[in-house]
């Protein structure tokens, strides 16, 4: 499958009650490669799940994502103590295709594998998914995502965390997922990588400060305006003078 067109018009987000995206209007063009960089709270996160279906707009609407979405949350939002093995939490990359009760079968396993093979980790089927360093367990979730084989890909902060050989190896599966033709959308905080690798940025600071190629979106101007917007939200910060 090709991945469509992916167009937001007008989209408000709350998160807690507070605006976290508001009235973003763009596209995301089919097989681009896009970082979304910004400030805390500046309404990355909330943005992927409301690509990905899991976060409702207030306003606006989403188009040509529905149906084509695999996420990668980040891993502080995930239970590790939930007894699973590595094996185990890979396949649930086929719920799609095998819902709570078709079986699974020897084929899905050979492909779970597989997967697990491609980033670096044959031979750790059995080992219990909670006994993984960060670095390890992002790998499981790369390979849970290998096997949705979806034609969208959303990565929330994909590297965050981890050392620079894990980082860069999967890094390249980014890469080659872009070469097949998929879109790619990561929230990203290391903006020298955003700026070598990502042809694509979106700037968010709750208000869109920038869309299109990385060079003219990453300028002095706007950080210095994400930055002052930030510095906004906080109850204590100085009101902004510009």
């Amino acid at each position: 499958m090709s991945p469509a067109e992916i167009r937001i018009a007008d989209l408000t987000v709350s998160h807690q009650r507070r605006a976290a995206v508001h009235h973003l209007t763009g596209r995301f063009a089919p097989g681009s490669l896009t970082a979304i960089v910004g400030p805390n709270g500046a309404g990355k996160t909330t943005l992927l799940r409301a690509l990905a279906g899991l976060h409702r707009p207030d306003e606006g609407r989403i188009e040509g994502a529905a149906g084509q979405v695999a996420l990668l949350p980040q891993q502080s939002s995930l239970d590790r103590a939930f007894p699973l093995t590595c094996l185990d939490a890979v396949l649930f990359g086929l719920w799609a295709e095998t819902g709570a009760f078709r079986a699974i079968g020897r084929a899905g396993r050979a492909r779970a594998e597989a997967a697990l093979a491609a980033v670096g980790l044959q031979g750790f089927e059995r080992r219990p998914a909670g006994s993984l360093s960060a670095g390890q367990f992002q790998r499981v979730l790369f390979a849970r995502l290998l096997l949705q084989d979806a034609p969208v890909i959303l990565l929330d902060e994909p590297f965050n965390a981890l050392d620079a050989r894990t980082s860069a190896e999967l890094l390249a599966v980014v890469k080659r997922w872009h070469g097949e033709g998929r879109t790619v959308i990561a929230v990203l905080h290391d903006l020298d990588l955003v700026r070598r690798d990502f042809p694509e940025t979106l700037l968010l600071a709750r208000d869109c400060l920038g869309w299109g190629p990385t060079g003219e979106v990453l300028t002095a101007a706007n950080r210095l305006r994400a930055r002052m917007m930030a510095e906004a939200w906080a109850e204590q910060a100085e009101a902004c003078a510009a």
